[in-house]
């Protein structure tokens, strides 16, 4: 019998490409996308897909039982500078989606969640290098307290209810086929269309704010993978690690500039600075890469080829 999977907040950043990767492994009709509105984008177009909110029990709960889901991917989520703009309703949200997510596998109406976590977990007292697995987690953004407290419920679920959920830590995650999705590390994306339609890019954050990020091959890769290991080699049930590369605004212009020559960037820091400051420079993922084989691809380098190749394929 073939596995039914739904992904909720499929439209976002990450969840777009998530759905397309999950058709091709699973088959189209077995992956059923959502999202609170049906926009017209070829996530929405090209199988099954059902408006939700993901703050609503009974709609979720109606959309397992008529599909007979069972995995779920809940990537639906306020994120770091959008959150900050609206405290209450991104507690909420990243809350409370989880809660119903979490209920439906604890009462075996679903068999397994994906739910991802961030660096934003971390806080200024966090050993700022090779941020370890198990460390100081003191977050000063509201969407990292709301990652952090739900990895804690995660662990609980899983402890006292048996409930069989996974997650990751993502970095900042670079795109070239999805918009950014309001997120501090959102400029590591916004360089790549600047630098090829105006050649010139007015960075958001300091010239030496280093952060870790991945390509974004490389996350959904993660999380098709951490889903697909057997449950004996999920040892961590908060959320783990992952890590592919940290670069500071200066180096990823310089790595464009090898494409593109006439590049110049400028650096006008705003509110995001801050949260970029709280926040890691470099992850420590040894648990993800023992536990159940994670190796990335993509470096800056091979990273930045990609991008501007299909950015450049896109615009043509």
């Amino acid at each position: 019998m073939s596995t039914k999977i739904l992904i909720i907040g499929a439209c976002g950043q990450i969840g777009t490409e998530l759905t397309q990767k999950l058709r091709k492994i699973y088959g189209t009709e077995n992956v059923i996308a959502s999202d609170i509105r049906k926009l017209n984008i070829d996530v929405v177009n090209s199988g099954p897909f059902e408006v939700v909110n993901a703050l609503d029990f009974n709609q979720i709960e109606h959309l397992v039982e008529v599909h007979q889901i069972d995995e779920v991917y809940l990537m639906a989520a306020l994120l770091s500078a959008t959150a900050e703009k609206n405290p209450a309703f991104a507690w909420d949200l990243n809350m409370n989606s989880l809660f119903h997510v979490l209920n439906l596998a604890k009462a075996g109406k679903i068999k397994k969640i994906f739910w991802p976590s961030s660096i934003a977990v971390f806080g200024p007292t966090t050993p700022k290098e090779n941020t370890p697995q198990y460390t100081i987690m003191e977050p000063s953004t509201v969407y990292g307290i709301s990652k952090q407290a739900g990895e804690r419920w995660c662990e609980y679920y899983h402890n006292i209810f048996g409930v069989d959920v996974r997650s990751i830590r993502y970095p900042g995650l670079i795109s070239w086929s999805s918009p950014p999705g309001g997120g501090t590390t959102d400029y590591a994306v916004d360089i790549f269309h600047k630098a090829l339609s105006d050649k010139t890019y007015e960075c958001f954050l300091s010239s030496e704010t280093k952060m870790p990020m991945m390509y974004m091959d490389d996350a959904i890769a993660a999380t098709i993978q951490i889903m697909q290991a057997p449950a004996d080699q999920i040892k961590i049930h908060s959320s783990y690690n992952l890590a592919a590369m940290s670069f500071t605004p200066t180096e990823i212009a310089a790595e464009i500039k090898k494409h593109i020559p006439e590049f110049t960037i400028t650096y006008e820091p705003d509110f995001r600075q801050k949260i970029a400051d709280s926040w890691p420079a470099s992850i420590d993922d040894a648990e993800a890469r023992k536990d159940w084989g994670w190796k990335h691809e993509f470096d800056l380098e091979s990273m930045t080829v990609d991008m501007l190749k299909n950015l450049s394929a896109e615009k043509a």
